[in-house]
């Protein structure tokens, strides 16, 4: 994947979850969403890494928010 096709795809993920979690602000989606992409820096396939950060970012904030 394009590192272009990359970041809007990440950009997406971070609307989307947003719009999942609105109680959470936006700029903690980010954050996370970035901190969870960095885990893949080395990585050299990168088609999934979107999805891969979307359900890990998911995850992390339903865990959150079921507290």
């Amino acid at each position: 994947m394009p590192i272009e096709d990359e970041d809007k795809a990440i950009g997406e993920v971070v609307d989307r979850i947003a719009e999942k979690f609105p109680a959470v602000e936006r700029e903690r989606v980010q954050e996370a969403v970035e901190t969870h992409k960095s885990q893949f820096d080395e990585a050299a396939v990168r088609d999934f890494v979107p999805v891969l950060v979307e359900h890990q970012v998911t995850d992390e904030l339903s865990t959150q928010d079921g507290d």
